[in-house]
């Protein structure tokens, strides 16, 4: 496991994990020492914790709250996983007046809201974004608090294979993101009907493949609309949706700006920023 501190002190802290894990490699119980939302760049593993168990992928969020003792595996597939963990203050939590059953250990499924600024986040890190990662981290952990207080998640089945066959089926969708992927055509690659599959891959994780598509679209929108001057028109084609109108419309959904305010957004427009964090914490 490499880690790196990209924002090491402050109220919000950014680490960067970048894991090498293999099926074969042993786990080992770990403890969460303060309250983390964690946003998963790429690759999958398994979290358990608090007598459930998470199957993450590219846009999953992992809950740590001080205290709780956890396990994370790979049995899965090789190659590991690519993380940015977001660490708060106490002091910082009780600012998003959050309920605290947010704050529960456990993981979450892929979330446009959140996947957005996870790519945002992912572009700043690498120099590609005006933002500082602490200001970004700040808007991920309101919009988190925001849209998850008070629901419920599901929990997953305990299955090995049937989690095998989601996840594989998972990287398998962001891989062809850009194309027409239909429900058929991804449950015959997991060898199964239709109709079991979508089940079986919305109880893993959390999500039906049709939005796990869509959201792997929006999410490699983001970063696009982040790192590059690429008209909004060839990155919506680009990206797998052929109506800019339902493009827009989809982003904003999901992002809270249009995609020009996203842009301007990661190039540091401040004005904008001030905006998201006044209509975030004016929820509360």
């Amino acid at each position: 496991m490499q880690t790196a501190a990209l924002v090491p002190s402050g109220p919000i802290r950014v680490l960067e994990y970048v894991c090498s894990a293999t099926p074969s490699t042993a786990p080992y119980a770990e403890e969460h020492a303060e309250y983390s939302v964690s946003f998963v760049q790429s690759g999958s593993f398994g979290y358990h914790c608090r007598g459930e168990s998470f199957e993450l992928v590219a846009g999953s969020v992992l809950v740590g709250a001080p205290g709780d003792e956890f396990m994370c595996t790979h049995e899965h597939r090789a190659g590991g996983d690519h993380c940015l963990s977001f660490r708060l203050s106490p002091e910082c939590v009780d600012s998003l007046a959050a309920s605290k059953s947010s704050w529960q250990s456990r993981g979450l499924p892929p979330l446009p809201e959140l996947m957005v600024l996870g790519q945002m986040a992912h572009a700043a890190s690498r120099g590609e974004c005006d933002l500082g990662l602490d200001e970004i981290g700040l808007l991920f952990a309101a919009r988190f608090a925001r849209v998850v207080s008070g629901q419920s998640q599901p929990r997953v089945a305990s299955n090995p294979r049937d989690r095998k066959r989601a996840v594989d089926a998972a990287f398998w969708i962001e891989s062809r993101a850009r194309n027409e992927v239909d429900l058929a055509s991804v449950a015959d690659q997991a060898g199964l009907s239709p109709f079991h599959f979508l089940r079986l891959f919305s109880r893993v994780l959390g999500v039906t493949p049709h939005q796990y598509l869509v959201r792997s679209r929006l999410s490699r929108a983001a970063q696009l609309l982040s790192e590059q001057d690429s008209p909004i028109t060839e990155i919506a084609l680009e990206v797998g949706f052929a109506d800019l109108s339902n493009f827009i419309r989809t982003f904003q959904r999901a992002a809270g700006v249009s995609p020009s305010s996203f842009r301007k957004l990661a190039r540091g427009d401040r004005k904008i920023l001030q905006a998201e964090l006044r209509g975030l914490l004016d929820t509360r």
